[in-house]
């Protein structure tokens, strides 16, 4: 067995140097073994592309001479690692490897030595030229997995849109055709549906997908991802526009109109993409016990989103003006109720409350 090579012994001396690990390491993935529970048979040409080196998980026959860091477990495998560890240490250009690709993982080929040389060297990606081997077995991932990557390969994306739900993607299909009309008539020409789809992912897409990634809302919904989020989004503004008594403020910030949302995004870096939130402003009317006025006043104060505490003379010993963010999907009501019960309301000594939502709001200017 071998360990790392420490960075100044590659560099200067370019050599691999054997030393037993202090620790067990695990073994490398067998390829024949993951390809046939996965029964992926069915091969696609990927072309040559820069692979993280982490996502190298297992070989093609050679799965007992590596350990799963790529360290050679025989010594004479170091000869020829260290060839390479000169050349590459030296800035001679290397072959791409060859990999085998089963979903998310790949198994090397061709060119052991070329990644635990780029291992060693504290390389993150090498060069690789892939064929993908599409999983045959029918069960709820691999159907979503195929869907991902036949829709990535109808638009030539580079990127994988990652849905949670069978049978969606159409969705995207048909905003792409709708875009692919826009395009031809604002440009005046002929459109294809890959140069329509490379458009609307990076025009439209993209700035959609920034704007839900930066916000909180993907906390809202357990097991969805941010491209769930934006279909689900993109569907109800763009191809429903249903009345809904909730998310109103989402139109202001999204409008129904595809292309509108795309002509507003153009306008901004990614840096400047608006945030899919916004701000709520309430009062909250307190009976108390007399004797806890003070405690709950102290308390009150403490809170970040109590904006301003007021102790008052009548039938309300107090009121609090509150503000509350919120993503733009989430029911006022609802955040409202939430904050009250669980924080105000969990005070010892309130005996009731009252919530009250401005309407209509008029605030002078102090100039």
């Amino acid at each position: 067995m071998f360990s790392n090579v420490y960075s100044t012994i590659k560099k200067i001396a370019g050599l691999f140097v054997p030393r037993e690990p202090e620790l067990p390491v695990k073994e490398l993935q067998c390829f024949d073994t993951v390809q046939n529970s996965e029964q992926a048979f069915e091969s696609l040409d990927r072309g040559i592309q820069d692979i993280p080196l982490k996502e190298i998980v297992g070989s093609v026959g050679r799965y007992n001479d590596f350990d799963s860091r790529f360290r050679p477990k025989r010594k004479e495998l170091a000869p020829r690692l260290n060839v390479i560890l000169k050349a590459m240490v030296a800035g001679k250009p290397m072959p791409p490897i060859s990999l085998y690709q089963i979903k998310n993982d790949y198994f090397i080929l061709d060119g052991h030595h070329r990644v635990t040389a780029a291992r060693e060297l504290g390389h993150s990606h090498i060069q690789a030229h892939i064929v993908e081997l599409l999983p045959g077995i029918d069960t709820v991932e691999n159907l979503l997995y195929r869907e991902r990557v036949a829709f990535r390969d109808l638009c030539g994306l580079t990127e994988t849109i990652k849905l949670t739900e069978p049978d969606q993607f159409i969705h995207f299909e048909q905003q792409i055709m709708v875009h692919q009309e826009f395009l031809k008539q604002e440009l005046r020409q002929e459109v294809d549906f890959i140069q329509a789809a490379g458009d609307w992912f990076r025009t439209i897409y993209k700035p959609l997908y920034s704007m839900v990634a930066k916000s909180s809302l993907a906390k809202s919904f357990p097991n969805r991802t941010v491209d769930d989020l934006c279909l689900y989004i993109s569907v109800y503004q763009w191809e429903q526009s249903q009345e809904r008594d909730y998310g109103i403020g989402i139109d202001k910030l999204i409008p129904n109109n595809m292309e509108e949302f795309r002509t507003k995004m153009a306008e901004y870096t990614e840096a400047e993409y608006p945030e899919m939130k916004r701000e709520i402003t309430f009062f909250v009317l307190l009976n108390v016990e007399g004797r806890y006025e003070n405690h709950i006043m102290d308390k009150l104060q403490q809170l970040d989103e109590v904006d301003e505490l007021h102790s008052v003379h009548g039938s309300i010993d107090l009121i609090v003006k509150a503000t509350l963010r919120r993503d733009l999907l989430t029911s006022d009501a609802e955040l409202i109720s939430q904050f009250t019960y669980r924080t105000i309301r969990s005070l010892k000594g309130i005996k009731s409350s009252q919530t009250l939502i401005p309407g209509i709001s008029r605030i002078k200017d102090d100039a």
